[in-house]
């Protein structure tokens, strides 16, 4: 096994009362890498990011992180975060008392929650709003909350469930740079489900594209662009692109 891959993921299948939800899934992640995983509603995206995490199990199929089978392993126990679609925060706590929840919870010292949940709102630029509670804030800003709490457990992999479908085009755009920038600067493994094409294509190192409960394609965005590997590539990712990715990716080599 290549000991630079941060995820393995080895013929990983699903079934729920006979239907296939995932079918001969095989990838692997480099560590850094933010990986976008693309496709419509019912693919199967949703519940491969579950069973990376552990929430959900697989039928068959093996997953190793850093070269260790963590298969069978607690959520606690993989060293992952993931950041839900609808924030999941408290809407009685304010934003520091939501940040420090899970850290409370593993009863780590006074001192180091505090340090750790200043540190992470610094991060997301809401040192300001600490004292806020989520009803007060923007949806943008409450999911920046739902990423620093993430943060603050400090997991090597980030996993992220369509974070931005709730937002309106403006604010979608800003978290999105921002979220990049979050990972270049923390240097994370993130992994992005999305039913968007220009979030992925504009956010991705590599994108998996998926269809019917399978991967299609599994590459840059520049080479899905240019050399789709058939029609349903073409048709779902490819002619939904604006004229501005286009001619970005027409740009490139």
């Amino acid at each position: 096994m290549d000991n630079l891959n941060k995820i393995s993921v080895v013929n990983i299948n699903k079934k729920y009362n006979g239907q296939i939800i995932l079918e001969d899934i095989s990838f692997d992640i480099k560590s850094g890498e933010f990986i976008s995983i693309l496709g419509s509603s019912g693919c199967g995206k949703t519940t491969l990011l579950k069973i990376l995490i552990g929430i959900e199990k697989s039928d068959t199929g093996s997953i190793l992180k850093d070269g260790e089978e963590i298969t069978n392993k607690k959520p606690s126990e993989r060293g992952m975060g993931l950041v839900f679609q609808n924030y999941a925060l408290f809407p009685n706590m304010n934003v520091w008392n939501n940040v420090a929840y899970a850290l409370k919870a593993q009863r780590l010292p006074k001192e180091e929650i505090k340090q750790r949940v200043d540190d992470v709102l610094a991060i997301v630029g809401l040192s300001e709003f600490a004292l806020k509670k989520p009803g007060k804030m923007s949806g943008g800003q409450q999911q920046r909350v739902a990423i620093a709490r993430t943060l603050a457990l400090n997991p090597d992999i980030i996993l992220f469930d369509e974070p931005m479908a709730a937002l309106d085009a403006d604010i979608r755009m800003s978290l999105r740079k921002e979220i990049k920038e979050l990972q270049k600067k923390l240097n994370k493994t993130m992994i992005y489900v999305t039913h968007d094409q220009e979030e992925a294509f504009s956010m991705s190192d590599r994108i998996i594209v998926m269809n019917d409960n399978h991967i299609v394609q599994y590459d840059t965005p520049n080479n899905i662009y240019k050399h789709p590997q058939n029609d349903f590539v073409k048709k779902f990712v490819v002619n939904h692109l604006d004229e501005k990715a286009k001619a970005i990716l027409d740009s490139t080599k």
